[in-house]
């Protein structure tokens, strides 16, 4: 049995909680490109990002250099229902593995919102309500943004509104439910509430939608509503940066018990997860004081890293938010309704599209029943079931453990689970009847997504 000597469940107390963000940008030698106006080709100035996001948060979205931010107290407080998350040790995977390689697994599942997202949404209601807004608008795929920002909303007595992508907003109903009791308005998107909305519905008419869609309806809502603005759960540098707690908390950890790790993974959609997780290993790989291998791990639906273009492309599919410059596959591909509801962004965050281009990190696809077969067997082992954009992590975690077991090489793995599947059990249902499928775009679609990127020339 697991050497007792080692925890199954690594706790930090309050005390041992950090009390500043990490900025990675700070310690990248070749900084993520700047946000581009789409109207004059120019690098966004703070005071036009403002009409769209909280003040404060333009703030921390532009700065490439301040490498800590001070945590507000308030911040800290709600922090505290739910934080430090334990670091486990998946001692039973690793004995059904059979693999002398050690596992751990960062969970952030222990909140209302079943994921890592409340680390980001209750920082950006805190900002709106500072500035005196009224609310804010955002967009969600499996739910777990709209959920955690409908909570944080909540304790600031703001106003939310979540436009959710309407193929999970059709399967989740009870995420949808809890949005709603927590006093959000939920709507299906693309929908007919917006000029953009009704603009994707007429030129893809049936469409499941895509976060790209979503995204461009709320940020609609947000311009011509007084005392909103917008808020996003991933992509964007500040989002990166106030989920680089995962990380703090999960080298705070290890370091506890005297572990290194060797192989770091997350799932990557937009990339919030998997960048709050790296950071400070990053940091340090960055800073040449350590090495580490990290890996991305993305659907084969919606292979933004693995088949994407590095260039500059719209970040909503009805092309009104300024121009990033990452890995992409165009913002007018719309994704498979893959289960994996959080994944399914056409882009990737600017700051891992940078670190991914510089060779400093590497990625991989999975098949959805793979990574479905992979969830169902942590699960029978450990003890929790895992949200289907986690999986994608266990089920690299899984391959690389298996790696140990034929070289007899004791790596230490540590990956994300950062969401809970107990609102996709539709996907799991499909799964078990039979009838989950694997879609793979083909060349041809993506290239004809590809080639309407924006023509932008760098400076």
């Amino acid at each position: 049995m697991p050497n007792t000597k080692i925890p199954y469940k690594t706790y930090l107390d309050e005390s041992e909680m950090p009390q500043k963000w990490y900025n990675l940008r700070a310690d990248m030698k070749n900084k993520p490109a700047p946000l581009l106006n789409p109207g004059t080709g120019e690098p966004m100035k703070a005071e036009e990002l403002e009409g769209v996001f909280c003040k404060d948060l333009v703030e921390q979205e532009l700065d490439n250099d301040t490498k800590y931010f001070d945590i507000p107290e308030e911040i800290k407080e709600f922090y505290k229902m739910y934080r430090p998350s334990p670091l486990v040790r998946a001692y039973f995977l690793e004995k059904k593995l059979g693999t002398p390689a050690k596992i751990y697994y960062k969970f952030e599942g222990n909140n209302t919102s079943g994921s890592h997202k409340l680390n980001s949404s209750i920082a950006q209601a805190y900002y709106a309500k500072k500035q005196g807004l009224k609310g804010v608008t955002t967009e969600t795929g499996a739910g777990q943004w709209g959920t955690a920002l409908s909570m944080a909303c909540s304790y600031f007595d703001l106003d939310c509104k979540v436009y959710m992508v309407k193929v999970s907003y059709e399967q989740k109903p009870f995420r949808r439910e809890v949005m709603r009791t927590y006093g959000a308005s939920v709507t299906p998107s693309p929908s007919m509430n917006t000029e953009v909305g009704k603009k994707i519905n007429a030129e893809h008419p049936g469409t499941t939608g895509s976060l790209g869609c979503a995204i461009s309806e709320a940020v609609e809502d947000a311009v011509t509503h007084e005392g909103y603005r917008y808020v996003l759960g991933s992509v964007l540098n500040q989002v990166l940066l106030h989920q680089s707690v995962i990380g703090l908390e999960t080298k705070a950890a290890l370091d506890k018990i005297g572990e290194k790790a060797d192989i770091i993974i997350g799932c990557a959609g937009g990339g919030s997860n998997l960048g709050g997780l790296i950071a400070p290993f990053m940091g340090e790989k960055l800073r040449g004081e350590n090495d580490y291998q990290i890996i991305a791990v993305e659907p084969q639906s919606c292979p933004s890293f693995t088949r994407g273009r590095y260039a500059y492309d719209f970040c909503d599919t009805g092309a009104i938010c300024p121009l990033a410059k990452m890995y992409t596959l165009g913002s007018d591909f719309i994704p498979a309704p893959n289960h994996a509801g959080g994944l399914r962004y056409h882009g990737m965050s600017s700051i891992l599209s940078q670190l991914y281009d510089d060779g400093l990190m590497e990625a991989r696809t999975a098949a959805q029943t793979d990574v479905f077969k992979a969830a169902e067997e942590f699960a029978r082992v450990e003890g929790i079931l895992p949200a289907p954009e986690s999986s994608h992590a266990i089920k690299v975690a899984i391959d690389e453990a298996l790696k140990c077991k034929e070289t007899g090489e004791e790596k230490t793995i540590v990956f994300g689970l950062t969401g809970t599947g107990y609102f996709d059990m539709v996907a799991y249902e499909k799964f078990h009847d039979g009838e989950m499928e694997d879609y793979i775009p083909s060349d041809e679609e993506l290239e004809k997504s590809l080639a309407k990127l924006p023509k932008v020339e760098e400076k």
